[in-house]
């Protein structure tokens, strides 16, 4: 099964659509599912992911209420036999990842999935794989935009980053 992590599109501000080349390689991937990290920020956003793939997520600081109310701010899903951990990653104590994996330290968890930094992970730390895809549409102080590939098989997870330049 292969899964599309995507954060931080912070759309409409930086257009009306989906990027073409996250669109052109979740296509290309095949995914199954999308998990979005939060900050889709426009309340209209998931249906765009929706028109891919089935989605899963988790609302961001930046989002509307209808959409913290349609995903809340946290969740595990099962994928494969994989337990994924999804959260937003804002707050004020510590870095991004260190929140990230704090929100999860009592789960049983396979992946952590988060987003709001803007900067790509993709790292084991211990048994968990930890994952932030950075963004498709704003990335900030990144040299490329970005977004990441879960692919699970016989209930083990392979994540890995994918970049590209915006035409």
């Amino acid at each position: 099964m292969k899964v599309g992590v995507v954060s931080d599109t912070h759309l409409p501000r930086f257009g009306d659509q989906l990027p073409a080349g996250l669109v052109r390689g979740l296509g290309a991937e095949g995914v199954e599912r999308i998990l979005h990290l939060g900050d889709f920020t426009g309340p209209e956003i998931p249906r765009l992911f929706e028109t891919v793939a089935p989605l899963e997520a988790v609302a961001g600081n930046n989002d509307p209420a209808t959409l913290v109310r349609r995903f809340g701010r946290r969740k595990i899903v099962t994928l494969g036999g994989v337990r994924i951990g999804m959260v937003h990653g804002d707050g004020t104590h510590g870095t991004t990842v260190i929140r990230s994996l704090r929100t999860f330290e009592h789960e049983e968890v396979d992946v952590i999935c988060f987003g709001h930094s803007h900067r790509p992970v993709c790292e084991r730390r211990g048994e968990i794989w930890i994952v932030n895809p950075g963004s498709p549409t704003d990335k900030r102080t990144e040299r490329r935009y970005s977004y990441a590939i879960l692919d699970i098989q016989g209930a083990r997870a392979e994540p890995r980053l994918v970049f590209f330049d915006r035409e």
